[in-house]
């Protein structure tokens, strides 16, 4: 079994930061690309970002230059910390992992962490 659990989620005013966590636990032996994304109310689900087993990152414009994506092998977490925050950054975010199990690879999700962004 294999469980991601997020962490770090909140209120915030505009402007602020928030870090977030997203470790993974179970019977996984290795692990592929690890990102974020993110749903909006009445919104599809979008990446936001993600980070390769080499530490190549990739951003959603709308974050770009604002949000920081990394990970540690050791722990097998990945991280996301997230500056100067605006209303738009509101929204449910949750972390996905590719992950190497018994039967195979394939992607795992956590359970979402809610993020909201005041005005």
């Amino acid at each position: 079994q294999v469980q991601l659990v997020e962490s770090g989620g909140g209120l915030v005013q505009a402007g602020g930061s928030l870090r977030l966590s997203c470790a993974a636990s179970g019977s996984i032996s290795s692990f592929r690309a690890m990102g974020w994304y993110r749903q909006a109310p009445g919104k599809q689900r979008e990446l936001v970002t993600v980070i390769t087993s080499g530490g190549r990152t990739s951003y959603a414009d709308s974050v770009k230059g604002r949000f920081t994506i990394s990970r540690d092998n050791a722990k097998n977490t990945v991280y996301l910390q997230m500056n100067n925050l605006n209303a738009e950054d509101t929204a449910v975010y949750y972390c996905s992992v590719n992950g190497l199990a018994a039967t195979g690879w394939r992607d795992y999700w956590g359970q979402g962490t809610q993020v909201t962004v005041t005005s």
